[in-house]
């Protein structure tokens, strides 16, 4: 464990001088007060026209976590699958090119120790990205009335999210020494794990339960809307370890070559 960390000190460092972490933090963000105050700023609008309308009912039903921090949630989560392989991309590949790859094969720590180190860096990397984005329901609860429990509900969907992502990414740069394709075929594999459930329909009761149980939005959808559910935890916590055992597993290879 005390290796792990020492090398999630120096991976976490690392992002830091990286003009690409910045790049990718900002846009993070950016895009997250985007998404934010132009929701806002719709609930606003639409709050407006109801309370001319003199319409009490829909006014009952609007709420700041239906109208703005869910869908913010969502959008964020598309977001994360086009960054979080900007970030992972060189946790192995960038090593493979540079030719310390073998340097670190050759130490005396253990596989499993590397890909955990590697793991924690660039998952507190993203957690403190979704960090700093919480100032926007923050913002919320300063002047609002939103409901508490399904922020922090949502906050931990997206953590886990981003988590998976990460782990994903690992693997995938783990396969090649080249950082664009280790990015593109994590994205691809994400893009794979949200639109998975689309031809559920198409199938019988069996096949489409188990396509709805890969896809992630089934999952991450839930814990926005507020519901914390144990099978959902499951299937995020399993992802992540079949991600990083398959990185254990291609570090593994790549050693006894």
């Amino acid at each position: 464990m005390k290796n792990s960390l020492i090398i999630a000190g120096k991976e976490l460092a690392a992002f830091f001088v990286q003009p690409v972490a910045y790049v990718v933090m900002s846009v993070f963000l950016l895009l997250g007060g985007f998404f934010f105050f132009a929701l806002l700023r719709r609930f606003d609008l639409v709050l407006q026209i109801y309370a001319a309308m003199q319409n009490p009912q829909v006014l009952e039903h609007m709420n700041l976590n239906s109208w703005v921090i869910e869908p913010m949630l969502h959008n964020l989560s598309i977001v994360l699958v086009i960054l979080v392989p900007a970030i992972t991309m060189r946790s192995f590949a960038e090593e493979k090119r540079t030719g310390t790859y073998e340097l670190l094969l050759t130490a005396p720590i253990r596989t499993g120790e590397i890909v955990a180190g590697k793991f924690i860096a660039a998952a507190l990397f993203v957690l403190i990205m979704i960090g700093l984005a919480a100032m926007f329901p923050l913002i919320l609860i300063l002047f609002g009335n939103p409901e508490i429990g399904v922020i922090f509900s949502g906050y931990l969907g997206l953590s886990f999210l981003a988590v998976s992502f990460v782990a994903v990414g690992l693997f995938t740069s783990s396969v090649t020494q080249n950082q664009i394709i280790a990015a593109i075929s994590c994205f691809g594999v994400l893009l794979m794990l949200y639109v998975i459930s689309w031809p559920a329909e198409s199938g019988g009761a069996a096949f489409a339960d188990l396509l709805r149980y890969i896809s992630l939005p089934e999952h991450f959808s839930r814990m926005v809307s507020g519901i914390i559910d144990t099978k959902d935890i499951v299937y995020f916590l399993s992802l992540i370890f079949v991600a990083l055992f398959l990185t254990q597993r291609s570090v593994e290879s790549a050693r006894w070559r």
